[in-house]
């Protein structure tokens, strides 16, 4: 269920976050840059496990909280899956390649941006997973017209 003017969706359960990451990644195209935010466990990884089932990747899909970056090779495209949570330095990033893995034929799916500060690429749309008890709350904004292709399909949801 949407509410538009606030832009977020409710979240019963596991289910339904990867029913919504499914719809996300029938949307998600290369040169795309989504950044996931939210407290540890709100489901940013089942997020991004979703998308990437729903790409069909059927290994495993683990966090990449110590090797920072985990990358599947996909039949549409490549999707970099980061997790920057243990970065102690945005100059980190530097010293990992961060520019090589945004290119025109990758898509990547950032946790805990913020922790990149201004080294990253601007996202093209923003998902916060808030936890509220048992279920959660997908908060989005998008920032630009890709993110706004992510918001169209969130809108059939």
């Amino acid at each position: 269920m949407q509410d538009v003017s606030t832009n977020q969706l409710f979240l019963a359960d596991e289910e339904a976050t990867l029913a919504v990451a499914k719809v996300l990644a029938s949307a998600l195209q290369p040169n795309s840059c989504v950044h996931l935010r939210g407290q540890l466990g709100s489901g940013k990884t089942t997020l991004a496990r979703g998308m990437l089932r729903a790409l069909g990747y059927s290994g495993a899909v683990k966090s990449p909280t110590y090797t920072l970056v985990e990358s599947y090779h996909l039949a549409q495209f490549t999707l970099h899956h980061f997790d920057l949570y243990r970065l102690s330095d945005p100059e980190e990033l530097e010293l990992l390649g961060m520019r090589d893995y945004f290119d025109a034929q990758a898509a990547c799916l950032i946790e805990w941006p913020e922790r990149g500060a201004a080294l990253l690429p601007p996202a093209d749309i923003i998902f916060e997973l808030q936890v509220a008890e048992k279920s959660r709350y997908l908060v989005y904004h998008s920032q630009s017209a890709t993110g706004e292709r992510l918001v169209a399909a969130l809108r059939n949801y």
